[in-house]
């Protein structure tokens, strides 16, 4: 059989057994769950089934998966598409496995109390996906519910659930080698803080700079009260006419700032890129038809749902122990807002 006709073909229960050297018989009865199995068989054959992506096996089919997210995901589900992405992902994935998802939004400490509640007492549930949630209280509740738990796009720094996410840090840190190695030196980063991913990318450009002997000044962050474009454009106009041209590129912790910070230069009379350079994080499709076109590092945000999905998947069979921080490689997308320095840079305050 030619290599494309193996590639394409879909695996099937003979395929497993002659992995694990076992019967087809034995695949199957370890596959439903059936007496009769060594747990030791079992657990090989379910392993190898999770690793060649084999259909989901009958003692998890039929198991509800409860979604919850946050109010801060849903914001940004309107506003820039992160979550839709994200979520695209987790549906393709949930139905190909044939997982039913429950959507539970929480807004409030009652609406938190309220999901874990139902998923504790409704046996129905399998386990659960926690999209965009940081706070303390609600991963220490799922933590404690006996049912297997994944965070999505989010983090728990005690390592009691596992996550899902991009490598956040190396995100920054290949957009702000970019920069660098273009040859700006004075690189403005803004971002919104108060999310822990967030915060990995904030650490990932310093990382950067300091790697290649800059300093990551304080003068040089430039915090907005939330992710819209013209909040970005204003704090840029904002800094710009209050300290004048203290940098020579932009990196925004994601696409949305990088597009308000090129507006905001555009109507101060800066060109994108001649003047100043702007690179973001994320990747948003409508970044491609920004002017200019938007450099950035590609966040893989539809793989993020699907990766997730499958952890949980496996963590329902008993495969995923002990607890693990799973990140997606992100890597750079090059167009038209990032140029070599212009060392020869004359501040404009009169514009």
């Amino acid at each position: 059989m030619a290599a494309e006709e193996k590639k394409g073909r879909r695996t099937r229960l003979d395929d497993i057994a002659a992995r694990c050297g076992v019967s087809i018989s034995t695949v199957s009865r370890a596959l439903a769950g059936e007496k009769g199995v060594r747990p030791e068989i079992r657990k090989l054959v379910l392993e190898t089934a999770s690793a060649v992506s084999y259909a989901l096996p009958a003692s998890v089919a039929g198991k509800k998966v409860m979604l919850v997210a946050s109010g801060a995901a849903m914001i940004d589900y309107v506003r820039n598409q992160f979550t839709l992405y994200v979520l695209e992902g987790l549906n393709a994935r949930a139905a190909a496995l044939g997982i039913e998802l429950a959507m539970r939004p929480i807004a409030d400490k009652g609406d938190e109390a309220r999901v874990v509640a139902e998923m504790r007492d409704d046996p129905s549930f399998g386990g659960m996906l926690i999209l965009t949630v940081d706070e303390e209280e609600m991963l220490a509740a799922a933590a404690d519910l006996g049912k297997p738990v994944v965070l999505v796009n989010s983090d728990d720094p005690y390592m009691r659930l596992s996550s899902v996410t991009p490598c956040n840090r190396s995100a920054a840190f290949i957009a702000a080698e970019r920069l660098i190695k273009a040859g700006h030196q004075r690189i403005l980063f803004m971002l919104r803080p108060g999310r822990r991913t967030i915060e990995r990318r904030l650490e990932g450009w310093r990382d950067a700079l300091q790697h290649h002997g800059l300093t990551a000044d304080a003068d040089l962050v430039l915090e907005v009260d939330d992710w819209l474009p013209e909040l970005g454009a204003e704090a840029v106009t904002r800094l710009v006419r209050e300290k004048g041209l203290t940098f020579t590129a932009i990196l925004t912790a994601g696409d949305s700032l990088a597009n308000g910070a090129v507006r905001g230069l555009q109507a101060m009379g800066y060109a994108v890129p001649q003047d100043i350079s702007v690179m973001g994080i994320d990747d948003l499709p409508q970044s491609a038809f920004l002017n200019p076109p938007l450099s950035t590092v590609h966040i893989p945000m539809r793989e993020l749902g699907a990766t997730a999905l499958d952890l949980l998947r496996d963590m329902m069979l008993g495969l995923a122990a002990p607890r693990r921080r799973v990140e997606l490689a992100c890597h750079l997308v090059e167009r038209g807002s990032v140029a070599a320095v212009n060392r020869v840079h004359v501040a404009k305050e009169d514009r």
